[in-house]
């Protein structure tokens, strides 16, 4: 293992950027108690900004992006972990300031590592990700404040992206009646097919003329989007109701009011998987091999390899991606 494949952005001696896979020493390895043989990881939107010239998250080169990985112990420091344990691993500085899963092995703290769930293989583990396991936190957040099946629709925004696709499949294998919003009207029939009763243009989200308070149509919402599509749906959620905001491709401008939150007791809840600590991490990732487990787990992903990364990189900076896609290490 003197030197490993990895996915690396660096910058060029006449002040370039690239972005390609090549080999590392091992000595490059940042510290940490856990070497892993990575698995598998997946890509978000955060990895392509990290990958992106301009993308305003790697601060030091040469990096190695990825802020998700699953992979096999191959030697610990730490006495909670052994030699041929599988881990998962999301969130706090992995991908960001810390190499991250796109390379064949990774070292990262103990205390960023949760055991794999009984019930979840490592690859199964990634197509959750960070936005699954985003979108398991936004579900439980709306049950934490008495939003249940019983109550009425529920939407989810950006429905087509990794938190959203997957939280509807989460919300449909609960029972909810699940309302979808997309962009992507190409994208309907696979929408209806992981469990949405309905999908609407994510136009009707954004009119020329909104308005404070409007009719009650949600009784909770999974918000992927923000901006002023987010304060289209504030003032549609029914009384008492929650939303549960952890997107900002629509902006992060809110030009809402405090009608919905005053007159009808909604609730805005953010939604952080960066910092949540470790015991509602493993609580939630429990949840997803279990209770939270949609039937058609593995239909929400394709698979790439390393090498395919910057292609699809580009296709989810333009827009165009859809679902969750897994990278095979």
């Amino acid at each position: 293992m003197e030197a490993y494949k990895a996915l690396i952005v660096d910058r060029t001696q006449d002040g370039g950027h690239r972005c390609e896979v090549g080999l590392l020493d091992k000595k490059r390895l940042p510290q940490g108690e856990l070497l892993i043989r990575v698995a598998y990881s997946s890509l978000n939107y955060k990895d392509a900004l990290a990958a992106a010239p301009n993308g305003g998250i790697v601060k030091a080169y040469p990096f190695v992006p990825g802020i998700d990985l699953a992979g096999t112990v191959v030697s610990s420091e730490d006495d909670r972990f052994r030699e041929g344990d599988e881990i998962v691993a999301t969130g706090y500085e992995l991908g960001v300031s810390h190499f991250g899963g796109y390379g064949e092995y990774a070292r990262i703290p103990a205390d960023w590592a949760v055991p794999l769930p009984s019930g979840l293989t490592l690859k199964e583990a990634m197509i959750y990700g960070t936005a699954g396991f985003t979108a398991a936190l936004s579900v439980q957040a709306l049950r934490d404040n008495g939003v249940y099946p019983e109550g009425g629709p529920v939407l989810v925004t950006g429905a087509t992206g990794g938190v959203g696709s997957v939280a509807v499949a989460i919300l449909a294998k609960l029972g909810y009646e699940v309302t979808a919003s997309t962009g992507k009207p190409e994208a309907k029939e696979e929408l209806l097919q992981l469990g949405a009763h309905s999908v609407i243009d994510r136009n009707e989200l954004t009119p020329a003329s909104a308005r404070s308070l409007d009719k009650q149509r949600w009784a909770g919402v999974v918000d992927c989007v923000g901006g002023k599509s987010l304060a289209t749906v504030l003032a549609g959620v029914k009384y008492g109701g929650t939303v549960a905001a952890s997107g900002l491709t629509g902006g992060t401008d809110l030009p809402t009011t405090v009608l919905p939150f005053i007159l009808r007791g909604v609730r805005l809840i953010g939604i952080d998987s960066v910092f949540v600590p470790m015991p509602a991490r493993r609580k939630t990732w429990e949840l997803l091999a279990t209770k939270y487990r949609p039937d058609k787990l593995r239909e929400l992903s394709s698979e790439i390899s390393l090498d395919e990364i910057p292609a699809a990189m580009a296709v989810m900076l333009a827009g165009r991606s859809k679902g969750r896609i897994v990278v095979k290490l």
